[in-house]
């Protein structure tokens, strides 16, 4: 079975930006954020998806891990 793992609490960590932050400037829930940061998400938006990796300046593949 396939596995998804989201990068995303080490690429804020890189970035040196806070959940809140990230929330702030995506318009997206900071429960989403966190949900996402601890990789606790069934559903992830593609347009949530879209907006992280605009405002962090990151590729998909950076944030979206596949693991078989």
């Amino acid at each position: 079975m396939y596995v998804v793992d989201i990068k995303l609490k080490e690429i804020l960590l890189k970035a040196n930006l806070s959940e809140r932050e990230l929330a702030r400037r995506t318009g997206i829930r900071q429960a989403t954020i966190n949900s996402m940061c601890n990789n606790e998400v069934k559903l992830v938006s593609l347009k949530n998806v879209a907006a992280i990796c605009e405002v962090l300046d990151v590729d998909i593949n950076d944030l979206l891990i596949l693991h078989k």
